[in-house]
């Protein structure tokens, strides 16, 4: 639960590779997601209250790094990226829930959130509170609606909803955060700090690029390759995200630095070390790179994003 992506305002400029430049697609893509959500978000006749918590917990969103994964994704195995939208804009919808949920006083204690007043220090607790449920089951409602939908694989659709209620659930992001918590003020060792990792943050955004892939049409090779590409970026945002906590400004950060250290968080640099953090974290770069060698151009947005997550604390 606990996934920092804090400030819209932090820029990693990569060079274009591939014939794309990757600032370009992740704003235009952001644009694409950001029009999708405003559409979930606009039925009428429901308590303007709700609504308005919920809509600040996802605008502004920052990179919308995990909805832009499942498009890429589709992009990948040839598919068009505006097909897998409501998938990605349910993922983006979960992990606003989380990031509402993980800021609260009983949990991370934490009330700012993108450079802004955290949602229930804004709404109050109560509110923010509901706003995150909403927002978790309104995505599910998003994803049944567009497997029901005329023409859409139900079987695939199901498949992808599932492996999103395992990502989000005990399995994956909430079983991830009761670890993270159990871990704090404890001693740990480097193979407890991964698990905790791979599932209170590489969960969702592995299922991000599996749900893309998955509804585009891959191959069970392209959805083994993806998958081992996911896992590896997974780990390595959460990575990302500790060193900046221990060393990011709080401007490009949106946050305080060092909240990790007061709260005697299980991260990386507390076990390894920045400097081996970073060596982590490259590797896990190279490893997904590799992942993607059999891709042709059409993965280039896979390549660039993986690079985007690594230079925010690797430049």
């Amino acid at each position: 639960m606990r996934t920092t992506n804090r400030s819209p305002s932090r820029v990693v400029r990569l060079r274009p590779a591939g014939g794309i430049d990757p600032s370009v697609y992740l704003e235009r893509r952001q644009r694409q997601v950001d029009r999708a959500l405003e559409q979930c978000l606009s039925a009428p006749r429901q308590p303007n209250q709700l609504i308005a918590a919920m809509r600040y917990a996802l605008f502004p969103g920052g990179k919308r790094i995990r909805p832009i994964l499942t498009l890429a994704a589709a992009e990948a195995v040839g598919a068009a990226p505006a097909s897998v939208l409501p998938v990605a804009c349910a993922i983006e919808m979960i992990h606003a829930y989380s990031l509402i949920h993980d800021d609260l006083p009983a949990m991370d204690d934490d009330d700012m959130r993108r450079g802004l007043p955290s949602c229930h220090v804004k709404f109050g607790e109560a509110l923010a509170i509901l706003a995150g449920d909403a927002l978790l089951t309104e995505a599910f409602a998003v994803m049944a609606d567009a497997a029901a939908k005329h023409g859409a694989d139900l079987r695939r659709g199901v498949q992808t909803m599932r492996e999103v209620a395992d990502a989000a659930g005990r399995r994956g992001m909430v079983g991830g955060q009761v670890a993270d918590m159990t871990a704090e003020k404890q001693a740990t060792d480097l193979p407890s700090v991964e698990m905790i990792h791979i599932r209170k943050t590489g969960a969702l955004i592995r299922v991000a690029v599996r749900g893309g892939a998955l509804l585009g049409g891959a191959s069970p090779e392209q959805l083994k390759k993806l998958t081992g590409y996911a896992d590896s970026i997974g780990l390595a945002f959460q990575i990302a995200d500790d060193i900046l906590d221990a060393e990011g400004s709080p401007k490009s950060t949106g946050k305080r630095r060092g909240r990790d250290v007061e709260r005697h968080k299980a991260t990386f640099p507390a076990v390894i070390g920045l400097p081996a953090s970073k060596d982590r974290a490259r590797e896990l770069l190279a490893r997904a790179l590799r992942q993607l060698r059999r891709f042709d151009h059409r993965a280039e947005p896979l390549r660039q994003i993986a690079q985007f997550i690594v230079a925010r604390a690797c430049p």
